[in-house]
């Protein structure tokens, strides 16, 4: 795949593969995954402001992603199963955590659940996103297919990983907006006990993830 440099300039990576990479990142981001259900939960809970905070952190968790891939953590994950193994059950952990308080707060018997600050929303979107097992996946196994070994593999991975990230905020985007609209709809004592339970399913997705998988989402 030569159809010439991308960037002239810089030669990071050329058309073809650009589109490609593009093209096929796209139906993957657009196949749902615990990183859009997490931003649909928080849109459904607290409305298009929040969901749109969720996705903005996601997304910062995206970059994070390529900043690791580029500083060569990925590799080093991608030879080593006890690292990918402690990343993964983390992650596990931490949204059977956030499922668990969910489903207790709701079940103390007050009321509506509490609104959580942005900020809170927002970093909570960056840890889900970071602990995330597809997402480290996807930079283990699907992006370095579209790196070139002989070229600047950092300068690649960044752009292919910011190719990712803008698609990515443009889907997420979508489920923040239209779970935000569909909240109003929803009765407000209902949303804490299917936040609890989607967040378990994730944890559940999580746990059963494993290196033979490479959904983003």
């Amino acid at each position: 795949m030569r159809a010439g440099p991308l960037l002239a300039s810089a030669s990071v990576i050329d058309a073809s593969t650009f589109l490609v990479f593009a093209a096929t990142s796209a139906v993957v981001v657009a196949v749902p995954g615990p990183n859009n259900l997490y931003i649909a939960t928080r849109g459904v809970a607290q409305g298009r402001r929040a969901g749109v905070a969720s996705a903005l952190g996601v997304e910062t968790g995206t970059l994070l992603h390529i900043a690791a891939a580029a500083a060569g953590l990925s590799y080093l994950l991608a030879r080593s199963s006890e690292l990918f193994t402690a990343l993964k059950w983390a992650g596990v952990a931490y949204l059977a955590y956030l499922g668990v308080r969910a489903l207790t707060r709701q079940g103390s018997g007050g009321g509506e659940p509490r609104p959580q600050p942005l900020r809170r929303v927002f970093l909570e979107g960056v840890v889900v996103n970071v602990l995330n097992p597809k997402t480290v996946l996807f930079f283990l196994a699907f992006l370095p297919q579209f790196v070139d070994p002989a070229g600047d593999v950092p300068a690649q991975v960044v752009t292919l990983g910011l190719v990712l990230a803008v698609i990515g905020l443009t889907c997420d985007l979508a489920y923040a907006l239209t779970a935000g609209s569909l909240g109003r709809r929803l009765r407000a004592s209902t949303l804490g006990y299917a936040s609890g339970v989607v967040y378990l399913a994730l944890a559940f997705a999580a746990a059963l993830s494993g290196p033979g998988r490479t959904a983003r989402g």
